[in-house]
């Protein structure tokens, strides 16, 4: 390990990732177990796990104890400590009090982001009535201010596409989000208006999956695989679920999403033929709107 990060480009999850490697590194390197780590440290397995995941910020305490234990050198121990200190910072998502900030640092971070779904339009590609409407039929008893708190986060999210580095960004959708009418014909109309001109964007590629494919690869609803260039930070993957989100990092869990993915690719119909399937329901919603 050489070098000292600057902690100032990147997020604090992004920052707790990477620090999380380090650590799995430098236990494996001793070749023990995180039941020995944690038995050595007294604390628990779980504990040594999260820490090595990135799921919580980690202690000066702790980052102390570890490096101890490690028998780490003043130059590691220094890189160590300024990325704790950084991943307990707050992130600029945290302080709009969005239940998903941590994903959305991570999305913030990422070189690649490959959108795969069954039931909506990518939250990075939906217009405000779209968004609004999905918010909505999510949780129905949710109060206004909530579902607007929701959709402000969403378009701001979308700033990221127009950045002066945007990542590169892959949606694929079934045929079905084409025709499922959200909000109405006229909120369909201009959804669709609006995915033809993010698609216009050289960083975005819009495929969509017809029905002749047939069977799908992935029975799961919604995941989405994001990639980074910062070295020690691996690849993740993202799932929705409704009662609470899974974040992949397991390489051969990864792996399995990055095949469906490509496989997802193979079956959806290329960008241009995408682009003459979105204009032919354009028609016909604005004549169910006219």
């Amino acid at each position: 390990m050489t070098g000292v990060p600057t902690t100032g480009s990147s997020s604090p999850g992004i920052r707790r990732r990477e620090l999380g490697v380090l650590l799995r590194t430098l236990r494996t390197e001793k070749g023990w177990t995180v039941d020995q780590v944690a038995t050595r440290l007294q604390v628990s397995s779980s504990k040594v796990s999260r820490l090595e995941t990135g799921q919580r910020g980690i202690r000066e305490g702790d980052i102390r104890s570890l490096c101890d234990l490690y028998e780490v050198d003043a130059e590691q121990r220094l890189r160590l400590t300024e990325l704790a200190r950084a991943g307990r910072e707050r992130g600029r998502w945290q302080s709009r009090g969005l239940p998903y900030s941590t994903y959305i640092e991570l999305e913030a971070e990422a070189a690649s982001i490959s959108d795969y779904g069954l039931g909506f339009m990518p939250g990075l590609l939906q217009t405000p009535d779209y968004a609004r409407a999905v918010v909505r039929a999510a949780v129905p008893r949710w109060v206004p201010e909530v579902v607007r708190q929701r959709v402000d986060g969403r378009m701001a999210r979308q700033q990221l596409l127009f950045s002066e580095h945007p990542p590169q960004f892959m949606a694929i959708v079934d045929e079905s989000v084409l025709h499922r009418v959200v909000g109405s014909a006229a909120v369909m109309r201009a959804q669709l208006e609006r995915l033809l001109l993010l698609a216009d964007l050289p960083s975005v590629t819009l495929r969509v999956v017809p029905y002749s494919a047939g069977a799908l690869p992935a029975g799961n609803n919604k995941f989405i695989i994001l990639r980074f260039e910062q070295p020690g930070v691996p690849d993740v993957v993202f799932i929705e679920g409704l009662t609470r989100d899974e974040y992949l990092r397991d390489p051969h869990e990864v792996e399995v999403y990055e095949t469906t993915f490509r496989t997802l690719i193979d079956l959806a119909a290329s960008p241009d033929v995408t682009r003459e399937m979105i204009t032919g329901m354009i028609v016909r919603y604005g004549a169910q709107s006219s």
